[in-house]
């Protein structure tokens, strides 16, 4: 019986033991400190401060890069455009492309958009203002936390964050109402004009309307596209970064009715094309698809078509 009592005893005390947290062994909050600590000092990161909004620090470290052309500091129930680029501190997530990750919604929904509750308080708290730009970096407990975020397994790096992984992000808050077209426009053209220098289309192209076009191939009818007109087609759909959202190539054609087509094709249609016309076109978000995101593309997205009118009636 004593053997028993003192068996008993032994597993108890073994069991507290066990399941005691040793005094030098960090919490979360501690080890995403020292993991951004570590991170900056790798990377040589200067200027960081330490987000200390409402008197106990979010964890969260920021720096402004381009200061804001406004005083008037944004809330939970405005209505933002921002783009931004990311990238895991393991260095095995990165994502930079701009046209995919950018968003326009309530600055109380970005956390229901997928992104991180840092991301939120950031904007809010250390951002505050439309027009400016910062670098920010998230602890884990306010990013993706334990179980990190993306699809496929977890050693599938391209498309999922790992668990526990501090974030480096740069964000851009573009435009916020009631100025938000006309800074959504001046935000658009830049990366147009960014795009064709990129691809080496300055001088081809004439801006018309808010549409930069090119004529590639002049066409030999003589009947113009009006609203009345219907058209076939061959077509190309892209975004900016080549994503191909909608297509009809040779030898199909598609038959499209000019004024059910976006403002903007049809538009230069109507002014630029006729039977036998092949025409490129890059257009500004507005005279796209504007702020409703569509299956492949995301609110706020400037466009590149390809166009050849095959034949025109009536």
């Amino acid at each position: 019986m004593k053997q028993t009592i003192f068996t008993l005893l032994l597993i108890s005390a073994i069991g507290l033991v066990s399941c005691r947290k040793h005094g030098n062994q960090p919490n979360i909050k501690q080890y995403d400190q020292e993991q951004i600590q570590n991170y900056i000092s790798a990377n040589g990161i200067t200027g960081m401060k330490k987000d200390t909004v409402g008197g106990d620090t979010s964890g969260i470290y920021y720096k402004i890069i381009l200061q804001p052309q406004t005083d008037t500091a944004l809330t939970y129930s405005d209505n933002i455009s921002f783009v931004f680029t990311i990238k895991s501190f393991d260095g095995h997530y990165i994502s930079s492309d701009t046209i995919q990750n950018h968003f326009q919604t309530y600055v109380g929904h970005i956390i229901s958009s997928a992104l991180p509750t840092g991301l939120e308080l950031a904007i809010l708290n250390d951002l505050k203002y439309v027009g400016a730009s910062m670098r920010v970096l998230i602890p884990s407990h306010l990013a993706y936390g334990v179980n990190g975020y993306g699809s496929g397994s977890i050693t599938n790096t391209s498309s999922r964050i790992a668990g526990n992984q501090c974030l480096d992000y740069y964000v851009h808050v573009i435009a916020s109402q009631p100025d938000k077209a006309q800074r959504q426009a001046a935000y658009d053209y830049q990366v147009i004009k960014n795009y064709m220098a990129a691809n080496s289309l300055t001088g081809l192209y004439t801006l018309d309307s808010g549409v930069y076009y090119h004529v590639q191939t002049q066409g030999t009818g003589t009947d113009p596209l009006t609203d009345n007109t219907t058209a076939e087609v061959t077509f190309n759909g892209r975004l900016l970064n080549g994503t191909v959202f909608s297509s009809a190539t040779s030898p199909d054609s598609t038959s499209v009715e000019i004024p059910s087509l976006i403002a903007g094709v049809s538009r230069t249609l109507k002014r630029h094309a006729v039977k036998g016309t092949v025409i490129s076109m890059i257009m500004p978000s507005y005279l796209g698809y504007g702020t409703q995101a569509q299956s492949e593309i995301p609110a706020n997205s400037c466009l590149r078509f390809e166009f050849t009118i095959q034949s025109v009636s009536p």
